[in-house]
């Protein structure tokens, strides 16, 4: 693969008159959005845009944004996405070398020419959710993109006439996903401007909506069960990934007839690694000997890989015989006390199933005699006391001694990135 002709001109050629893009009450065909892709283009060459130069979209998703972005890939400028809800000095980080900052719709002479790109260029420049260090750039190319799109629909299936809906924030490489594997297949994304559960679980339980896949992180499914989702008519996946996946959580749906499709992804990889575990097919999964997941493929920017050459997860997990993923918790979250292991993770899911806790999350805290203790901070369901003797006790029951919590805190919320991932750093 050298030559890459832009996704949207190729749908457009193949299905004109098919839906290309459902937002804000606004439907665009492919023949309507390339029209408005090429004059998005045009208003960048008249800017002075050209092939590499960085181009931020800080704009709402929506047909403005979807325009915007394939604009660039016209014209083979790097697409920046910017979270509007950024504040002033986490937007001035990720403006660092970028040539024009988009702000509202691009309306120009339409772009004639296009150009294809070749397969190693950079589309976008995506930024990592900040979790458990500071956001980081990565640059992802049409091939890892065209390689993410191919391996999610061996993983997922792909239906002729799929609808996927999108709540997540564009500027995270689970959001703008949606938007490029749709045009790589030439299918319809639905986005949302923003998370609404009562909103989303109204699209998913109407039949006219034919929603056949959505992608949402945990706080998000809990938020839509709780809606009242239930056995969603045309709904084919719930792609459910963002962080650990409580078992209790995916039972839950599963019983109210919500399709999970539990997984494993990562801005460095272009979104999926693995779902239901197993690793996308062209995907290569190592564990190192200190138990972290390696990773390396057509997905991977190559800006990620080590000396090595794999790209160094920093999750911790386990293959089984039949080369099945499992992810125990991450290396820089493990805490270390009196000299043991405890992964925050597996007190966390632990944590969860007790019928008085909503959400839990569990972090090391430095100790002048263990080195560090183990801390849960608990979100009590619906205002109901819980104490720290109940929890123990609870706990108890399917953990070592040395993994029970020192300390119970209960909280209102857990802190959460704009994607919905805990900010774990932020409780240390």
């Amino acid at each position: 693969m050298s030559g890459v002709v832009p996704w949207l001109i190729r749908a457009a050629a193949m299905r004109p008159q098919r839906l290309a893009l459902i937002s804000s009450g606004e439907r665009l065909t492919y023949a309507e959005l390339e029209a408005r892709a090429r004059r998005a283009a045009g208003a960048l060459v008249q800017r002075g845009i050209g092939p590499g130069d960085r181009v931020a979209l800080a704009l709402p998703a929506g047909s403005s944004f979807c325009a915007a972005l394939h604009g660039c890939a016209l014209v083979g400028a790097v697409a920046v996405p910017i979270d509007p809800r950024l504040a002033r000095a986490e937007r001035q980080d990720r403006l660092r070398g970028v040539s024009l900052v988009v702000q509202a719709a691009l309306d120009g002479p339409p772009l004639r020419r296009v150009r294809d790109a070749h397969a190693d260029e950079v589309a976008t420049l995506m930024y990592t959710s900040g979790t458990t260090a500071s956001p980081k750039p990565v640059p992802l190319s049409y091939r890892n993109w065209l390689a993410s799109a191919l391996g999610s629909a061996a993983a997922l299936g792909l239906d002729p006439d799929e609808r996927w809906l999108c709540p997540l924030p564009l500027a995270h490489v689970g959001g703008l996903s949606v938007l490029m594997r749709s045009a790589v297949y030439g299918t319809t994304a639905v986005l949302h401007e923003r998370f609404d559960a009562a909103a989303a679980a109204a699209v998913l339980s109407d039949p006219r909506d034919r929603i056949t896949l959505v992608s949402v992180v945990a706080t998000m499914l809990e938020r839509l069960l709780v809606a009242g989702l239930r056995r969603p008519p045309t709904l084919r996946w719930a792609l459910l990934g963002g962080g650990p996946i409580p078992e209790g959580l995916v039972a839950r749906a599963r019983d109210a007839g919500v399709p999970i499709a539990p997984t494993y992804g990562m801005t460095e990889a272009c979104s999926q690694i693995a779902t239901f575990g197993w690793p996308l097919p062209e995907a290569e999964v190592a564990i190192s000997p200190a138990g972290e997941v390696l990773v390396r493929g057509p997905t991977v920017s190559r800006a990620a890989l080590a000396a090595d050459g794999w790209l160094h997860t920093g999750d911790l997990g386990a293959l089984d015989e039949r080369g099945k993923l499992t992810l125990t918790g991450r290396v820089s979250e493990l805490i270390v006390s009196g000299g043991e292991n405890v992964a925050p993770v597996e007190v966390e899911e632990v944590l969860r199933s007790h019928p008085k806790v909503a959400d839990a999350a569990v972090f090391g805290r430095p100790d002048s005699e263990w080195g560090e203790v183990v801390v849960a901070a608990i979100v009590p369901r619906d205002g109901v006391a819980v104490d720290a003797e109940e929890l123990g006790c609870h706990c108890g029951k399917r953990l070592a001694r040395f993994k029970i919590p020192k300390k119970f805190e209960l909280v209102e919320t857990l802190p959460r990135t704009a994607s919905g991932k805990l900010a774990r750093r932020s409780l240390r």
